[in-house]
């Protein structure tokens, strides 16, 4: 497993410009909590006979189960960033729960997402890079954990992190740019 300081040093490379990392505050929430809404309709029942004298019935989403993985990878990757973005999964998966029954809620969802993607891509045009999940799709889980450290690395939190990251990210930026000139 690559270390924290690879991951997003791997993102911000690709995410150096201020524009395109505003425009990522606002699309990546979107489309994780579109991907939130559309996984939290598949729900999931275990039901335990006679656990202290009564009938249990469990109630879960594949949306929580796929953010319980995502948690526990993110604990591996870096336990503080972990617990902001813990409190950031419950917080989304409790809001998602708030709109389960909303009519129509895949189009909405689907809406969401599409809107965060076009945010996305215009950030990508100031930035004059490819969005990191083009070479690596593990990106996908580290553009929520990026923003979670740019939080954060604003509030003056992880700053040895954050220069590591920083000065990783314009070496990788360095070779891209060298690589795509000399194409």
């Amino acid at each position: 497993m690559k270390s924290i300081e690879e991951q997003l040093a791997r993102y911000k490379s690709v995410h150096l410009n201020q524009k395109n990392i505003k425009t990522h505050f606002i699309g990546v929430p979107l489309i994780v909590f579109a991907v939130t809404l559309m996984l939290n309709t598949i729900v999931f029942e275990i039901t335990m006979d006679e656990l202290f004298s009564t009938q249990l019935t469990l109630h879960y989403t594949l949306a929580m189960a796929i953010f319980s993985v995502v948690a526990i990878y993110y604990i591996f990757l870096h336990r503080l960033l972990a617990a902001g973005m813990l409190a950031y999964i419950f917080t989304n998966l409790y809001i998602a729960q708030l709109f389960s029954g909303t009519p129509n809620l895949i189009y909405i969802a689907i809406a969401l997402f599409v809107i965060g993607w076009v945010i996305q891509f215009i950030g990508h045009y100031y930035e004059k890079a490819k969005p990191a999940f083009v070479d690596d799709l593990s990106q996908f889980l580290i553009g929520p954990l990026f923003l979670m450290a740019e939080v954060y690395f604003m509030l003056g939190f992880e700053s040895e992190l954050k220069a590591r990251v920083t000065s990783l990210a314009v070496e990788k930026r360095k070779a891209l740019e060298k690589k795509m000139r000399d194409k």
